[in-house]
């Protein structure tokens, strides 16, 4: 199985960054409620997500931090 390329979030500006985090939570609301009605075909999809949001917060404060310093 073909592993994904991992999105390049630097290149994202604050305004995509919030949409894409956006969208990540509405994705792991959606897996929380299909997991709670029925098994997923893959229960990592979670955890992934979890990490995809914390990593979009990550680059959202590194760009907000650099805003501030210049």
């Amino acid at each position: 199985m073909a592993k994904k390329e991992k999105i390049n979030y630097e290149d994202f500006t604050l305004d995509e960054l919030r949409t894409r985090l956006i969208e990540s939570k509405e994705k792991l609301f959606q897996l929380r409620l299909q997991s709670a009605t029925a098994p997923l075909k893959n229960p990592h999809l979670i955890g992934t997500t979890r990490k995809n949001i914390a990593r979009i917060h990550t680059f959202i404060k590194q760009k907000q931090n650099k805003e501030q310093k210049a």
